[in-house]
């Protein structure tokens, strides 16, 4: 399912116009970097929840030649699947 897909089902399952159903989940998505930027965990009950992880920086190697380079600590998200959304896909 992409964006528009998405944004699709949220229009219909909450009887809203798409424009409408667009500037929700867009404002979702907003709101879920601001707080992840801020180092906050977004917790949605029985869906899953979002947070960010420091992952340090290690040695690599480039595939093509066998050079070994240095790669940069990052953060990353993450999402864990709550137990609803666990229970609904099996």
């Amino acid at each position: 399912m992409n964006k528009a897909e998405l944004i699709d089902a949220m229009a219909a399952g909450a009887g809203l116009s798409k424009a409408d159903a667009k500037k929700a989940l867009d404002a979702f998505v907003d709101s879920t970097t601001d707080a992840l930027k801020k180092g906050d965990r977004v917790a949605l009950v029985g869906f899953g929840s979002f947070s960010v992880s420091k992952r340090s920086a290690r040695k690599g190697r480039n595939p093509q030649t066998g050079k070994e380079i240095d790669i940069p600590a990052k953060n990353v998200v993450k999402f864990k699947a709550g137990a609803d959304l666990s229970k609904g896909v099996k």
